[in-house]
Order: structure tokens, then C-alpha cells, then sequence
């Protein structure tokens, strides 16, 4: 029952993960059923696991339902995942090992790939980079509790991260930031690396609501 159980927790936050539900979108429970050959009670299981997460709600006379924040919930996801990123920058810069500044390299540098050769293009495409190079960070931080947490916030806020590459700019402006977090990482800069991530993934009003209304 418990293995049913993690299938079911991890096939929902993979759909979350690559953009297949979104705010506020209903969990199709007999679908998830059906998928998995499963019966009701791991199903019930998981939804409690992800609800206590956060991550789903349930809203009267629709079930289970992705996570979808009010403005004041998203600047206050915003404003705690803005620090964990930044305290795993500043974590990175002290503990970078030879492997993870090999993988920081090839992540950023796969972002600046993306940028020069598509501008403005294939944002899905480079906000899988995106990911990669914050986990790489992350990973490198050398502290698991702390990586957990940034996960569980990040998929509150993934689709509106995912809608963000795909304004004019954005794409090129978070490469080359990219490169000021690695290069500060790397010259073991915890300060700066720390201000700069918290600051390159922050938000403000505006494109909060923005972002929000895009995704109503």
C-alpha cells in the first residue's frame, strides 16, 4: 500500500513538475486510479500527503485541486523561497566541491547556450536549464534538509517561474545572471552569492500580478 501510495505522490508532482497541471487545475482521481491500477485508499493516502504539503487543496464540489495562491500567499511563498535560494548560494559558495563546480559550470553554461542561439525561444526549453542550475546550486549547498525545502517551495511557485521566460528578455537577463551566482560561488563569495540568488529570483508586485493573472 505504501509503495501505491508513492507511486501516486510522485506521478502528481511529476505533472506539476513538467507543466501538466497547473494552479488550480482539479486532480482527476478516477484517471489516477485507472493509470495506476490502484484502489481509492492510496489515492486517499497520497492526496492527504500532498495537501499537508501544501501543494493541493480541496475545494467544495471539486475535489482536489493544485495549489493556486492569492496574491498575498504567492509574495509570501516568494519572499521564504527567495531566502532558501539564497542561503543555499551562500552555503555553495563554502562547500563547493571539484564535482559540483564541474556541473555549476556545465549548467550555466548550458543556459548561456540556450540564450545566444534561441533570445527569446523555446522558454520551456530553458526553463528546464533554469532548474537544473538552481538544483545544481542546491546540491551543492551540502545540506539535504535544506534542499527539500527549496523543492517544496518551488513547485508552489514552478508554473509561475515557467510563464516568467516566456516575456520578452527574461531569458537572456536570468542567463547572465546565472553567471554572476556561478562566478561568485565559485570565488567562494557566500556574501554575494547569497544577495545575488535571493535577488535573481525574486519578484516584484507588478509581475507578481502579472504573473497571477496570466495563470487565472
Amino acid at each position: 500500500m505504501a509503495g501505491q501510495t508513492e507511486t501516486i505522490v510522485t506521478s502528481i508532482l511529476g505533472d506539476i513538475d513538467s507543466g501538466a497541471l497547473t494552479p488550480g487545475d482539479i486532480i482527476e482521481e478516477s484517471a489516477l486510479i485507472a493509470r495506476h491500477d490502484v484502489s481509492r485508499t492510496p489515492l486517499r493516502e497520497a492526496l492527504i500527503q500532498l495537501e499537508t504539503a501544501g501543494l493541493i487543496e480541496r475545494m467544495p464540489r471539486k475535489g482536489a485541486v493544485v495549489f493556486k495562491p492569492t496574491l498575498e500567499q504567492f509574495l509570501a511563498i516568494l519572499e521564504v523561497h527567495a531566502k532558501l535560494e539564497g542561503q543555499a548560494a551562500g552555503l555553495a559558495a563554502r562547500r563547493l566541491s571539484q564535482r559540483h563546480a564541474e556541473k555549476l559550470e556545465a549548467a550555466t553554461a548550458a543556459c548561456e547556450a540556450h540564450a545566444a542561439e534561441h533570445g527569446d525561444g523555446a522558454p520551456d526549453a530553458y526553463y528546464q536549464l533554469n532548474l537544473d542550475f538552481h538544483r545544481v546550486v542546491a546540491e551543492a549547498a551540502g545540506n539535504a534538509f535544506l534542499l527539500d525545502m527549496i523543492k517544496l517551495n518551488a513547485r508552489k511557485l514552478m508554473a509561475y517561474y515557467r510563464a516568467r521566460y516566456h516575456y520578452r528578455g527574461v531569458i537572456a537577463t536570468s542567463a547572465v545572471e546565472h553567471r554572476k551566482i556561478a562566478d561568485l560561488i565559485v570565488a567562494r563569495d557566500g556574501n554575494g552569492a547569497e544577495a545575488a540568488m535571493e535577488s535573481h529570483v525574486s519578484f516584484d508586485h507588478i509581475t507578481a500580478m502579472d504573473l497571477l493573472a496570466v495563470l487565472d
